[in-house]
């Protein structure tokens, strides 16, 4: 497998684009393969897969995070579409806690992310009917799912603007970050 690493600017988080192979039929590539990814220094085993259809330009989805012991690490990749992924660090005494990572995944450029545990992570589509697959390393635990206020403005996300954005009922009411308790440690 042939597949391009890229460490982003919150230590962790990678960009990782596997090569497309194209002819006049289309293309072929290989997503996924363990050992690549072990190369690439990521080994947590995957047990769920996860994928999402949002119908509207300017749906937002999270910020979410699973809290210990169900915490989850997650690859995502656009099928179809694009998205602003956002990634936050929420390990207490990270040199990076509240320092957030912003990236466009899209089905054309073939992108994928990587989100280590220890991270509250959201997106919001840039395109009607976007498809949005991800890996997990734990499986779902609703009661275990938390998350942030996705517009925040102590965070400093810039999000695209909308005349009006698609947000959960759920998300909507998430707490904002002065009153958010991490679960999360930083580990060196």
């Amino acid at each position: 497998m042939s597949l391009a690493v890229q460490e982003l600017a919150i230590s962790g988080i990678k960009l990782l684009t596997p090569k497309r192979f194209g002819d006049t039929r289309g293309f072929f590539s290989e997503t996924f393969n363990a050992h690549a990814f072990a190369q690439a220094g990521l080994t947590a085993p995957f047990i769920q897969d996860n994928h999402s259809l949002s119908a509207m330009r300017g749906t937002v989805r999270g910020l979410h995070f699973q809290a210990p012991p169900h915490a989850q690490a997650k690859l995502i990749r656009v099928l179809r579409g694009r998205v602003l992924d956002v990634v936050v660090d929420i390990r207490k005494g990270s040199p990076t806690y509240g320092e957030h990572v912003t990236i466009e995944l899209s089905a054309e450029n073939w992108a994928q992310l990587w989100v280590p545990v220890g991270f509250v992570h959201g997106f919001c589509t840039l395109a009607p009917d976007t498809e949005v697959a991800y890996k997990v390393t734990g499986y779902y635990a609703p009661k275990a799912e938390l998350g942030i206020f996705w517009r925040d403005p102590d965070l400093g996300i810039v999000w695209p603007e909308f005349a009006g954005a698609q947000v959960s009922t759920k998300d909507a009411a998430l707490p904002g970050w002065r009153d958010f308790q991490s679960p999360f440690t930083f580990e060196g």
